[in-house]
């Protein structure tokens, strides 16, 4: 079982070094990147988490793989690697995220509807969103046809829904009580 602290220790580490340098939008785009390239191909994965390939080897790996990016950051993934840390990549890259939409005052919100959303649709959500927040919101969106209609939207723990489905469960509930 991994420890949530661990890839939340990091990811301050790694805000501080970018408050430092300036780079806190930068930092986050390659932090995610390294996490989604070690995600999505098991042989990067295979090679990082093998304790046949030397911590030596992995690091040399990661500094040619990020040769174009900052070396502060390459030595921030190096370091990772030679502590033996590259499992919370991914934990990483999630909690720095958040630091970074905390300092410039953004959320991220899940929005689901029931058809697929055209882009007037979904610039008046993420507008509404900001407006009720009082934070720049990004929203993702996705189809989910047991909606019925409506809006089911989730930021951070907290669910609003707004969906048809549940107005006509609260609705049968009411009858039923009746």
């Amino acid at each position: 079982m991994r420890n949530p602290a661990i890839g939340r220790n990091y990811a301050e580490a790694l805000f501080e070094l970018s408050e430092s340098t300036g780079r806190a939008e930068e930092y986050a785009g390659l932090i995610e990147a390294v996490a989604g390239a070690i995600a999505s191909s098991p042989e990067i994965e295979l090679v990082l988490m093998s304790p046949r390939v030397p911590k030596a080897k992995k690091v040399e790996l990661m500094g040619q793989a990020l040769r174009a990016a900052p070396a502060e950051f390459v030595r921030f993934i190096q370091a990772v690697v030679r502590r033996g840390r590259q499992l919370y990549f991914a934990d990483i890259a999630r909690e720095y995220g958040a630091l970074v939409d905390r300092k410039f005052n953004r959320l991220r919100a899940t929005v689901s509807l029931a058809r697929e959303p055209n882009k007037a649709l979904q610039e008046t959500i993420r507008a509404e969103l900001s407006r009720a927040f009082g934070k720049e919101v990004f929203p993702t969106f996705f189809v989910d046809t047991s909606l019925l209609g409506g809006t089911l939207v989730k930021v951070g723990d907290r669910i609003f829904d707004g969906s048809l489905r549940r107005r006509m469960a609260s609705l049968r509930r009411q009858l039923l009580t009746r």
